[in-house]
């Protein structure tokens, strides 16, 4: 199983303390962003190799970060050749990037987008992949509808088995929210290729999901915990300045 990490982008409403530094490799407490999410699944048994997917602009920095780390699996970046917002290609045209450059298409796929922390661990989102024997998505329960209609919402049965999704739904369905975190099975490869060559929408991961929905079968997995999108600047001064060890 290989872990592909979705940090090509610019984070723009936290400039200027991003405009010439990623936003992934920012300091939190005595770690940074993207090492909080590493460390949890570098530990994962499953997990053999770490794929980050940057963009051109900000390469050199992944590249220091890589020579600076020390995990068990080994780590792979990959340039998706954007230099700004206005060309970059999107989280679903990065994963496809990443499943082309290291031919991906018989490996079991975790993928998680770089600017989120979460106070548990992705291990019970591998076992519960184990499981369900489909892919799967995240979910936890939102009671806001301005915050649903910011992010994915899905409709799921008794069984947790995702029936639809919606990305930023002006009228939510359900209060079944989803994160940008999936485990795609080896086996819905070619979904993932069908959906990108039919057209579907690149910029959030969530439009990769609703476009393969009614080809393939997803499963909802519970969080057990809490996590933070670090998507402002206030989030991100809270986090640095609440001296997390």
């Amino acid at each position: 199983m290989k872990n592909i990490v979705l940090a090509a982008g610019y984070a723009t409403r936290l400039y200027p303390i991003t405009e010439n530094f990623p936003k992934p490799l920012l300091a939190i407490g005595n770690s940074t962003i993207m090492d909080r999410l590493i460390e949890d699944i570098d530990r994962i048994h499953e997990i053999d190799e770490h794929i980050i997917v940057a963009n051109h602009k900000f390469q050199s920095h992944f590249q220091d970060w890589k020579r600076k780390s020390n995990y068990q699996k080994p780590i792979t970046i990959i340039d998706d050749g954007s230099t700004e917002n206005e060309n970059r290609l999107g989280a679903v045209k990065d994963l496809l990037l990443a499943m082309d450059v290291k031919k991906l298409d018989s490996e079991d796929l975790l993928v998680v987008a770089a600017d989120n922390l979460l106070d548990f661990s992705f291990a019970g989102f591998v076992d519960f992949f184990k499981e369900k024997q489909t892919s799967l998505i995240m979910t936890y329960e939102e009671p806001e509808i301005r915050a649903l209609q910011r992010t994915g919402v899905i409709v799921i049965d008794a069984e947790n088995k995702v029936l639809e999704m919606r990305e930023k739904p002006e009228n939510p369905k359900t209060h079944h929210a989803v994160p940008p975190f999936y485990l795609y099975k080896k086996d819905d490869s070619v979904k993932i290729r069908e959906s990108v060559a039919a057209g579907c929408k690149a910029d959030a991961p969530g439009d990769l999901l609703q476009a393969m929905l009614g080809k393939t079968t997803f499963h909802a997995w519970p969080m057990p915990g809490k996590r933070i999108d670090i998507g402002t600047m206030e989030t991100y001064l809270k986090l640095s300045d609440s001296n997390l060890e």
